[in-house]
């Protein structure tokens, strides 16, 4: 019987795994070439996998919510015809020696963990009553956080009452302290896998929020949780600084309400205040280029290419971020059709990871939503990001050589916020007056 194994993809060029999230097909089901046959979720974005080959589907590797590397094979399909269903078998995965080592002692210290008793006196001379002893030991609450409890009993003593509410308001990933006679604690393996498991920002502790009766409880979705991993990491990492400034785009407003109803007849799609001013970002780019850099430890890496991100709302309020790829070799026509065109793929779930990966400088805007002004955070490995204000009609006092008046302008915020490790204040204060001057200084005769 002729099989064809049906591997993960490589999916843009630092997407190293992607999570099964649906298959489209059973076993035993017929599939077409080129027909969707799994729906998988990387850190980036979430894809249809099409078929690489006709046939029948027998045997599928991981099922939904598992995690597979690129290369891995993840389905067989027979293409003869035959329908030989093969039952299902979990993947078999070697593990390599070191992972062995390092979870026999992950073992260990559990084992001599668990064996830890409670003596009735601690180091400290405190007496712990054979009841408070055994709610410890039963609730995994080790010596160390015993001596930290404040005691309502006699002389300080912890009762039964002080150690409940402690449980109680324990969170539920409870911290297992390692022995201090225990050996294995101290070993450079273990130190290794729980920096690994604790991940980035471990030694960062939210709060433990109790809710109310009839709050409504809502897990994050693993973008919610993506997001707010990376920008908890962003502002960490980024000492920002924000600067603002007020454009008058007078001369933009009146040109745009003059062409658009051409340029959506010749074109076939409208041109929007976004691109307009995406195209005054990438000139004032070219005359700061430092601010198109990015930081690797004391590194300094200065981008070659202009990759302008645009921040886009999902319909699930999520966010994400599709790169114009090299803006500065566009024209006006060109920014406006690739906005438009990410921003539909980006509502309509269709972006490929390519299409979010690469970006140089981040803009985002805020006056969709009807905001004035915003302090963006930036999107790292980026240094910095640009806020777009809503555009108000408001009085102002226009010069002329005969006299100031006061007159009906167009006028919008620009918010950039910075990484203060490698833009100060000037260079980030200089560039985005540099985008308003573009944007003020805007040919109203222009021509499409």
């Amino acid at each position: 019987m002729a099989q064809i194994e049906i591997r993960l993809p490589k999916m843009g060029e630092s997407v190293t795994e992607a999570t099964i999230t649906n298959w489209l097909k059973n076993i035993g089901d017929a599939v077409e070439i080129d027909e969707p046959l799994v729906e998988v979720a990387t850190d980036k974005v979430d894809n249809e996998l099409p078929s690489e080959a006709g046939g029948i589907l027998i045997k599928r590797f991981f099922e939904k919510d598992q995690v597979a590397q690129v290369g891995d094979v993840i389905a067989l399909i027979s293409t003869d015809g035959e329908n030989a269903v093969v039952a299902n078998e979990p993947a078999t995965i070697e593990v390599p020696k070191e992972v062995q080592v390092i979870s026999d002692s992950i073992q260990q210290v559990a084992e001599t963990v668990s064996k830890v008793e409670i003596d009735k006196n601690s180091p400290s001379g405190k007496f712990y009553s054979p009841l408070v002893r055994s709610i410890a030991q039963k609730e995994n609450i080790s010596m160390n956080e015993l001596e930290n409890l404040s005691g309502t009993g006699l002389a300080g003593r912890v009762t039964k009452k002080d150690i409940l509410d402690y449980v109680a308001n324990r969170t539920t990933a409870k911290t297992v302290d390692m022995p201090t006679n225990a050996a294995v604690s101290a070993s450079p393996v273990i130190a290794a896998v729980q920096a690994q498991s604790q991940g980035f920002l471990s030694h960062i502790k939210g709060p433990v929020v109790i809710p109310n009766p009839g709050d409504e409880i809502i897990e994050m979705d693993r973008m919610r949780k993506i997001i707010a991993e990376h920008m908890v990491m962003s502002v960490h990492v980024a000492p920002h600084v924000t600067s603002y400034v007020e454009a008058d785009v007078t001369e933009i407003v009146n040109w745009r309400n003059k062409v658009k109803g051409e340029f959506a007849k010749r074109e076939g799609e409208n041109i929007t205040f976004t691109p307009i001013i995406m195209e005054a970002i990438v000139k004032a780019i070219k005359d700061f280029p430092m601010i198109n850099v990015s930081v690797s430890g004391t590194t300094i890496i200065k981008r070659k290419d202009i990759n302008l991100g645009m921040a886009t709302a999902l319909p699930s309020g999520n966010l994400i971020v599709p790169v114009i790829k090299n803006a500065d070799r566009l024209n006006l026509v060109g920014i406006t059709k690739a906005v438009n065109e990410l921003a539909n793929n980006a509502r309509n779930n269709k972006l490929k990871p390519e299409d979010i990966q690469g970006g140089t400088f981040t803009v985002t805007n805020v006056g969709s939503f009807g905001n004035v002004m915003g302090t963006p955070i930036i999107n790292q490995p980026q240094v910095a990001i640009l806020a777009l204000g809503a555009i108000r009609k408001v009085p102002a006092v226009i010069e002329t050589p005969d006299g100031d008046f006061i007159g009906i302008r167009h006028k919008m915020y620009l918010s950039h916020s910075y990484d203060h490790r490698v833009v100060d204040g000037s260079l980030g204060g200089q560039f985005v007056r540099r985008v308003a001057d573009y944007l003020e200084q805007f040919d109203s005769k222009r021509e499409l």
